[in-house]
């Protein structure tokens, strides 16, 4: 195991661009495009000056651009804030054996701060095969000393499925299959703070990208109760459910669709990019479907909320922002979009942007509602 060391990490201001929406809605100023090589944070309501602060920055903590053309900051993005360390799953890579089959790789990246402003000063990058059991991984979350991950799964019958993996102990698996079948390809899951559920979408992305069994279950999303062992569907009527979030309630769950994109790279823009919301019921059940949102741009891939109940979602622009009404209140924009992304401590977020990870500086008090104690 290789570990790349870096200690070249400037903090860099970022610039805020304020919208006039009805300008860009009357066709009077074109949609803003971002610029190719660094952040702009584009600011569509007064709201926004909130969660970004007076002086937002960001740093470019690593990058492949120079050297790979490997998509290493892709998906999980899981920070484990007593021990200051970031995992991320890859996007596909191509196999170096004959294998006909692309892999992913676990990237566990520990942080060294400056003790008196915060900064980050050295971030350690190590490469980690996925352990047995949690093959082709995706999403993952925060769980107990370690990580719940989305294993996708391979071409043999009988793999994928939610696996726990503890930071000093091998995997365990959670739930592998519904009743005798596999799941398609286990894509982002979370867990209640409320009675320990496990809930997780599950689209047929791994067929489509050709490492995964021809799906025997159709798009849609689950929950396992950790309590009885049971594995129930609570939505379906999905194109491809891709990331899940609670309110900081818990009273609602954010659903987002990425219809719009097909695992072979295809795109149809009459389909979704969609953020649904359901009421959360007794705990266990899901009612009320409505739309919250549609991506500005790409679509809305991992999504999370902030402890005051702004929702946000990692889109072909970077990361967009609505408040808790679906009103689009602004854009943390990364050149080439954002599939995940994750807060960390005092007001930052990473976000992977496949061949380059970044973190923000955001405004005071914004705290991810993951982290909180609530």
């Amino acid at each position: 195991m290789t570990t790349v060391t870096n200690t070249d990490l400037p903090v860099v201001t970022t610039p805020i661009q304020i919208i006039d929406r009805h300008a860009e809605s009357s066709g009077k100023i074109k949609t803003t495009a971002l610029p190719k090589d660094t952040l702009t944070i584009l600011q569509y309501s007064p709201q926004f000056a909130g969660i970004i602060g007076p002086e937002p920055n960001h740093t470019l903590l690593l990058s492949t651009t120079n050297n790979s053309n490997n998509p290493f900051f892709h998906e999980a993005c899981v920070y484990l804030p007593t021990h200051d360390e970031l995992y991320i799953t890859s996007n596909l890579l191509q196999s170096s054996t004959s294998s006909t089959y692309p892999t992913i790789l676990i990237s566990r990246l520990k942080i060294t701060r400056n003790s008196e402003h915060g900064n980050i000063e050295k971030i350690e990058w190590a490469k980690l095969r996925p352990p047995p059991g949690i093959e082709m991984p995706n999403g993952g979350v925060n769980y107990r000393d370690g990580i719940l991950f989305c294993a996708q799964g391979g071409p043999s019958q009988g793999s994928g499925g939610i696996w726990y993996m503890p930071r000093s102990s091998p995997p365990v698996p959670v739930c592998t299959g519904w009743y005798g079948r596999d799941f398609s390809s286990v894509n982002d899951v979370i867990v209640s703070k409320g009675d320990g559920g496990i809930w997780f979408t599950d689209p047929c992305y791994g067929y489509e990208q050709g490492f995964r069994r021809r799906p025997e279950l159709p798009n849609q999303v689950y929950r396992f109760d950790i309590k009885t062992g049971e594995c129930r569907v609570v939505a379906t009527e999905f194109d491809r459910p891709n990331g899940l979030c609670f309110s900081p309630d818990e009273k609602t769950l954010y659903i987002t669709d990425t219809g719009f994109i097909h695992g072979d790279g295809s795109k149809d823009f009459t389909r979704p990019a969609t953020i649904y919301a359901y009421d959360v019921v007794n705990g266990n059940e899901l009612k009320g479907r409505r739309t919250f949102a549609f991506a500005r741009m790409g679509v809305p891939d991992g999504i999370k909320c902030d402890t005051q109940g702004n929702v946000y979602s990692g889109c072909g622009d970077g990361v967009e922002v609505w408040n808790p009404e679906g009103g689009l209140i602004g854009v943390i924009g990364v050149p080439g979009g954002a599939a995940n992304f994750c807060f960390g401590r005092n007001s930052e977020m990473f976000i992977c942007n496949e061949q380059r990870l970044w973190r923000v500086k955001l405004g005071d008090g914004v705290l991810g509602a993951l982290l909180s104690d609530g």
